[in-house]
């Protein structure tokens, strides 16, 4: 069977796994799910009980979760080295030294400001103190990031890796949160603007818009209903 991405929408970080999935052009599938909706649902436990996306089906039915868990299985099937590169590398250090950074510190500086949008009830007073606090790691985070950026056209070379694709899944959320201009890192601006002008971005990003039918690479067999996922693949009801 083809593994399947469950991917999260709107702005979820797994739109940079879709185009990652893109890049390598082996055939995969695709479950699109309403993180302000059916996430949240208990049944959604069954895939993954912290109620987050990405999860993952692998070939053989299992379900994976977590970023990096997911990047790592693909780059073991990278045979073409098409997103990655060999495991014993320099380079390969490099890529999971980047990836490291942007799964945790670099996206956790967002979480406040996801805590201040989020908010059940609303503390006018608190949510300020979050998006302040938020609005200082991001773009601390950003200035740290600038300084590992070097002059290739991508962070690791002439094209696109895993780690750019974790990159633009989350990068995008300096934007919606208005936390400062994009310019005041011009190297990062530069990648992103490579990145956003992606054909599998572009693609990632439609279909994350919900647009039915964008241009892909035709790697992509098609979507999986959420419903169906959770019923074949999830954790048996206790």
């Amino acid at each position: 069977m083809e593994p399947i991405l469950i991917y999260g929408f709107p702005l979820g970080s797994s739109m940079g796994l879709v185009a990652a999935l893109e890049w390598l052009r082996q055939p995969y599938r695709l479950c699109r799910v309403d993180m302000l909706g059916e996430m949240r649902e208990p049944s959604y436990a069954r895939i993954n009980p912290r109620h987050e996306t990405p999860a993952f089906v692998t070939d053989q039915g299992r379900v994976l979760t977590e970023n990096m868990a997911i990047a790592s299985w693909l780059a073991a099937r990278d045979t073409e080295r098409r997103i990655s590169f060999d495991p014993l590398s320099p380079q390969a250090d490099r890529m999971r030294q980047l990836m490291a950074y942007v799964n945790t510190g670099f996206t956790a500086a967002f979480s406040p400001l996801w805590a201040a949008l989020e908010m059940q009830t609303p503390n006018p007073a608190m949510q300020s103190a979050l998006r302040q606090w938020g609005r200082d790691n991001v773009v601390r985070r950003h200035d740290r990031l600038e300084e590992l950026v070097g002059d290739a056209p991508f962070l690791l070379g002439d094209h696109p890796t895993l780690a750019d694709g974790l990159l633009i899944g989350v990068a995008r959320w300096l934007d919606f949160h208005a936390v400062a201009d994009r310019d005041r890192w011009p190297k990062l601006s530069a990648l992103r603007a490579r990145l956003e002008a992606d054909p599998a971005v572009i693609y990632a990003t439609a279909l994350e818009s919900g647009e039915s039918s964008p241009a892909g690479s035709g790697a992509c067999t098609g979507h999986v209903a959420l419903a169906e996922v959770i019923e074949r693949y999830g954790t048996p009801r206790p």
